[in-house]
């Protein structure tokens, strides 16, 4: 059965953050202590580490709204 992961809460008063870069890819086999991105926020880069073992199946990213 798939798990999704999504971005951690970095701090409590975090609303977003941006994928500064991805170290696994769809495909990639993860364990749970291994590290699948860096996640940037207006104070900290932090590692996102899976929570599970399994297989990358896909990468969603949402996309930013365009600004008006």
């Amino acid at each position: 059965m798939a798990e999704v992961i999504r971005m951690p809460l970095l701090s409590d008063t975090m609303t977003e953050g941006v994928i500064a870069e991805w170290h696994k890819k769809v495909g990639d086999t993860v364990k749970s202590d291994d590290v699948i991105a860096e996640v940037e926020t207006d104070k900290a880069t932090m590692e996102v580490m899976p929570y599970v073992d399994g297989t990358v199946l896909y990468i969603g990213v949402e996309k930013e709204k365009p600004r008006r």
